[in-house]
């Protein structure tokens, strides 16, 4: 008897394609790879692989072996002319294969669902703003590479209690301590926020002397809730550095 397949109603070559494109989206609002690897849940060389596949990626390096490759050049030839190892050429080539290993095709799948579901509750937020919708934000961006003031990273995640349901209390993971952040907390601070729509909050302390407020400011500007200083989002890696190049992986 074969053993049943994972997810059978997933199309190998759409869900690659949709993905793909979603990859696409991400880094033409960026306009980074680290900050769109960061959407993902990807490593920046696999972000770099399938925007060029999109053809939306240029540099100097991608555009000159995607000429040679084109002209008929082997993947050895490029090594010779450009210097280059064989997995820093592969790494500048469109993808030419479709990934068929079931439990890629589901993970990559819930990628583009948490992306989407992610980008519409941001929207939804610029137009209507209650506890509510800022709840389900707060649920969707669980396990998000944030990144604080200082540029500490952090994560969270929702306690779960006894009945199986979220708790609304942040466990902050940062490294290895952790703290949790209480519903009140983000109430408040969402109270204040409200109040200073349309400024240009500079600090965290701007927004209210409130618990956890340091983890709430690079949370609340992901969700569109808050204008910050370009530099500041660009410390947090949530927005493209001024006067960054898109060439920053080493090939």
């Amino acid at each position: 008897m074969s053993r049943p397949k994972i997810q059978p109603d997933y199309n190998a070559e759409k869900v690659m394609k949709e993905l793909i494109n979603a990859v696409a989206e991400s880094y033409e609002e960026t306009g980074e790879l680290k900050i769109t690897a960061n959407e993902f849940n990807m490593s920046p060389l696999k972000v770099r692989k399938m925007i060029i596949t999109a053809g939306v990626y240029h540099s100097e390096v991608s555009d000159e072996i995607n000429e040679l490759y084109s002209r008929g050049k082997s993947v050895s030839q490029i090594m010779e002319i450009t210097g280059l190892k064989k997995s820093s050429i592969n790494g500048y080539l469109p993808y030419s294969k479709v990934i068929y290993k079931p439990e890629k095709i589901s993970l990559n799948a819930a990628r583009i669902k948490v992306y989407r579901e992610r980008k519409e509750i941001v929207d939804i937020l610029q137009k209507e703003t209650n506890d509510s919708i800022l709840w389900s934000g707060i649920v969707l961006f669980q396990k998000y590479p944030f990144h604080t003031f200082t540029g500490l990273p952090f994560s969270y995640t929702l306690k779960i209690g006894k009945d199986g349901e979220y708790t609304k209390e942040l466990l902050v993971n940062r490294r290895n301590k952790s703290k949790s952040l209480t519903w009140s907390s983000v109430e408040l601070a969402f109270e204040e926020v409200l109040k200073q729509r349309g400024k240009i909050i500079k600090k965290p302390k701007d927004i209210g002397d409130i618990r956890g407020i340091s983890y709430l400011y690079p949370i609340f500007y992901r969700l569109g809730l808050i204008d910050i200083p370009e530099q500041v989002a660009a410390k947090m890696e949530l927005t493209k550095r001024k006067g960054s190049k898109a060439e920053k992986i080493k090939p």
